[in-house]
């Protein structure tokens, strides 16, 4: 796995550029990315470029050996972009537009800066393409931060007309699609039709799923465009794109299927500190982040580009974003690099290399301080990199485990979540930590996966069955799991004929009759679990396989199939875990709180996120806090 970090030559003097590239390459560092937010001073006026100051840069890092991630910069259109089509900015929810001043700042429909866009990528690749010295092409940056992926600007109201009617036909199939007779909401023609927003109470459920739909092929497209020119002019060099975290507002397997690899931005502390988390697990894993929150995307985004995947942006120390920002633990950069090369990594870049000490990032450490000392990471950064030369390349095994993640579903709950508490990132988050914390191995995929070589499927919740997957899942060996709400929608946003599972009906034969959301603090006991947030009522001839104490039924099983029918909290969690890996065959590790076990296909790791020292007993020691253990398998 290389190493790298992200710099910004165009925020230093030129004077210190070979310095710090020396440095970079004494670190251990050998690819540079850069230029992603550079677009004012690639082109400081209309048609006028400047390469002068980028040839330079790029010349420098080469001839200290790095190589160079190049970012296409069109994150961050400049001022005199703007002021020429001021109607290029993505408009919000409630109508007001996302004015110049920071990034993002523009809506993905708009075809003037789409054209603006292909112009300024064409003439970065024309000059750049062949370079010896770039190793790989970043799209633009971290598509839909700052909540910019849904626009309801004048030009996103008229691409998304024209995506309904290429998928509607006529105005008469969208309004039985989305059931207009009610409340009067028909339509006469497709130029009737608004985007979703400044209704008086909650818009149609499925007028809002076809424009999450819309939104997210905006985004593919917008990417595409700038792969397609890329590829080119730059034949043979990988592009990537840097995802986020916890972020489901476009579909990212529709994004990686037009790249070569996928890379994410790693933060561990500040995604902890911002989500769904428990104030105790907040304080336990307050300096290392949850156990579970960088191997979760790892195997997320290594399913959407094929299997290749890296880190863009690793945490080297406090973030400037996030409500309360604590340093890392000592150790703990050195760990997640290392968890990165578990799960099969090809790169891992630190964010930054300098701290600005200016704008709005200024209070985001990098791995050196504003006055060029080194900061707290960069000794764990030489620590990575003889770790990784000491143990080779590593490559990913298949994992035993599938895990089935939609984002489609996370947009369908979203817009109805009849429970405040549903949350389906968190619901996928939460059995993937379940199957972790036995130590087994998994891979995260989208429903149109191969399943067939798998051990054990866990599907978190999939409301919309695609077509051909409860066959799919019928056909299987191994253990299924379909967690609640699977089959509760069709394709249009309705409760399907003959009620939910619909299509999956045929493979574990019950009828969902009604469903209730329970308020926080509600717990109706089980068997040693409890049911909270939301229970499904459940008709079948099957007997239910769990119930809970007042004997209503919790977990039907039909063969290799079950269905669970409530929110199942850790304890149900686990026990399924162990009745499934007990009926396919594996083994399963008790690994102490905090302890996480991660294989390649050459070398098992064991990592102790925990802020005190474990006893391991499957390694017969105890490992420090923020430390690791590496064997041959």
């Amino acid at each position: 796995m290389k190493l790298g970090c992200c710099y910004y030559p165009e925020h230093w003097p030129e004077a210190i550029w070979a310095d710090d590239a020396r440095r970079m390459r004494d670190m251990g560092l050998s690819l540079v990315r850069i230029g992603e937010f550079a677009w004012s001073r690639i082109e400081p006026e209309p048609g006028r470029y400047d390469w002068g100051w980028l040839d330079r840069a790029i010349e420098t890092l080469a001839g200290a050996g790095l190589k160079v991630i190049l970012g296409t910069p069109t994150a961050t259109p400049p001022k005199w972009l703007v002021e020429r089509m001021p109607d290029m900015v993505a408009i919000d929810a409630s109508g007001r537009p996302r004015g110049f001043g920071s990034r993002r700042h523009y809506c993905f429909s708009h075809e003037g800066y789409r054209a603006e866009c292909r112009r300024i990528v064409t003439a970065l690749a024309e000059r750049y393409g062949r370079h010896p010295a770039i190793a790989m092409w970043q799209t633009d940056n971290e598509y839909g931060c700052h909540d910019t992926v849904l626009s309801f600007s004048d030009a996103a109201a008229c691409a998304f007309r024209g995506w309904l009617a290429a998928r509607y036909g006529t105005p008469q199939a969208l309004n039985a699609a989305w059931g207009n007779v009610f409340w009067s909401m028909e339509y006469r023609s497709f130029a009737e039709v608004d985007p979703p927003h400044r209704t008086v109470t909650e818009a149609n459920p499925a007028h809002w799923l076809d424009y999450r739909r819309f939104a997210s092929d905006q985004v593919a497209r917008f990417n595409r465009e700038q792969v397609e020119i890329l590829r080119a002019l730059s034949p043979g060099v990988d592009i990537t794109h840097n995802f986020m975290g916890f972020f489901a507002e476009f579909d990212h397997h529709a994004v990686g299927r037009d790249i070569d690899l996928a890379t994410w931005d790693s933060y561990p502390l500040g995604f902890l500190e911002q989500f769904w988390f428990a104030k105790e697990e907040k304080a336990a894993y307050l300096r290392q982040g949850h156990p579970d929150i960088a191997a979760f995307h790892h195997d997320l985004y290594r399913g959407c580009s094929g299997g290749r995947w890296g880190v863009m942006e690793q945490q080297p120390g406090p973030v400037n974003w996030a409500r309360f920002n604590p340093a890392p633990l000592p150790g703990m950069v050195a760990l997640w690099t290392l968890e990165a090369c578990a799960h099969g990594a090809e790169l891992t870049s630190y964010f930054r290399w300098r701290q600005a000490p200016f704008a709005q990032e200024q209070m985001h450490a990098g791995l050196l301080r504003p006055d060029s000392s080194e900061a707290e990471a960069t000794p764990e950064v030489r620590t990575a990199a003889a770790v990784l030369a000491d143990i080779g390349p590593q490559t990913t095994a298949r994992a035993p485990v599938a895990l089935v993640f939609a984002y489609e579903a996370a947009w369908a709950i979203g817009i109805q979540p009849q429970g405040a508490s549903f949350r389906y990132l968190e619901l996928a988050f939460e059995a993937y930590s379940a199957l972790r914390q036995r130590g087994l191995d998994i891979d995260i995929v989208a429903p149109d996966a191969d399943l067939a070589a798998y051990r054990m499927v866990v599907v978190p919740s999939l409301p919309i069955i695609p077509d051909g997957f409860a066959e799919k899942l019928a056909a299987l060996a191994c253990p299924v799991l379909l967690g609640p709400r699977s089959g509760s929608k069709t394709e249009s946003f309705r409760i399907p004929e003959g009620l939910a599972p619909g299509a999956l009906r045929d493979a574990i034969p019950l009828t969902v009759t009604r469903v209730e959301s329970l308020r926080e603090g509600i717990a109706e006991p089980g068997d040693g679990f409890a049911v909270t947030r939301w229970r499904e009522d459940v008709a079948s001839d099957l007997a239910p396989e769990l119930t809970d104490a007042a004997g209503r039924g919790v977990v039907w099983r039909h063969g290799h199939i079950r269905y669970c029918a409530v929110w199942p909290d850790r304890a149900l969690l686990r026990l399924l875990v162990a009745r499934m890996a007990a009926e396919a065959g594996l083994d399963l590790i008790d690994l102490p709180e905090g302890i996480r076990l991660r294989r390649s296909a050459s070398h098992a790791f064991t990592f102790n996120y925990a802020a005190q020292p474990v006893f391991v007993p499957h390694l017969g020691e105890t490992l420090a806090p923020a430390s690791w253990h590496i064997a041959p398998r």
